[in-house]
Parts: C-alpha cells; sequence; structure tokens
C-alpha cells in the first residue's frame, strides 16, 4: 500500500482550484450547448432540403394540383406587363386580350 502525504492547501489555492473547475465546468457546458444547437441546425436544413423532394413524390401519387379537363381560372390565365419579355423562342404577346 503507498501512501502519498500531501501538503494542506492554502486557501489562494483552493479559491484557484475552485475557479478553474468553474471555468471547465462552464466551457464544458457551452461545448455541449453549441453541438445541441449545431444538432439543431443541421436538423432543420436537412428538413428543410428533403421537404421539396417530399412533395413532389407525395403530390405524384395523388390527383394532379390543376385538372387538365377544367379550362383555367382568370387568376391562372392573368399575363403580367414584364412576363417573357425577353423572350426569344417565340416573342412578346402583341394580342390584346378582352376582360371577362
Amino acid at each position: 500500500m503507498i501512501v502519498t502525504l500531501r501538503e494542506p492547501i492554502s486557501e489562494a489555492e483552493n479559491q484557484t482550484q475552485l475557479q478553474l473547475d468553474k471555468l471547465a465546468s462552464a466551457l464544458l457546458m457551452l461545448r455541449t450547448r453549441n453541438a445541441v444547437v449545431a444538432a439543431g441546425l443541421v436538423a432543420f436544413a436537412s428538413a428543410g432540403l428533403a421537404f421539396p423532394f417530399y412533395m413532389a413524390s407525395r403530390s405524384s401519387k395523388m390527383n394532379p394540383v390543376i385538372d387538365s379537363s377544367k379550362p383555367l381560372p382568370p387568376q391562372a390565365t392573368f399575363r403580367g406587363p414584364y412576363i417573357n419579355t425577353g423572350s426569344r423562342d417565340v416573342g412578346p404577346d402583341h394580342q390584346t386580350y378582352p376582360k371577362k
């Protein structure tokens, strides 16, 4: 059996040791908190990136969003003044359409 004798620790050394223990505890807590925040951000980003793929695969199994047997509603046929103005394959639409 080995017995080591320690000298009594002074009050200043004791306070220094307590401060070092508190600092180490705080650093460990900060690292843990940072890891939790990083994991949350990674989970949020991956959910955001996966959402369009999920919706595309889900909507392809369901009925189409626009029923092609019916005419388009007026909101869908509205053509803004700047839409397709730079088109080179067909060109701008010069025809005027009457309002319904």
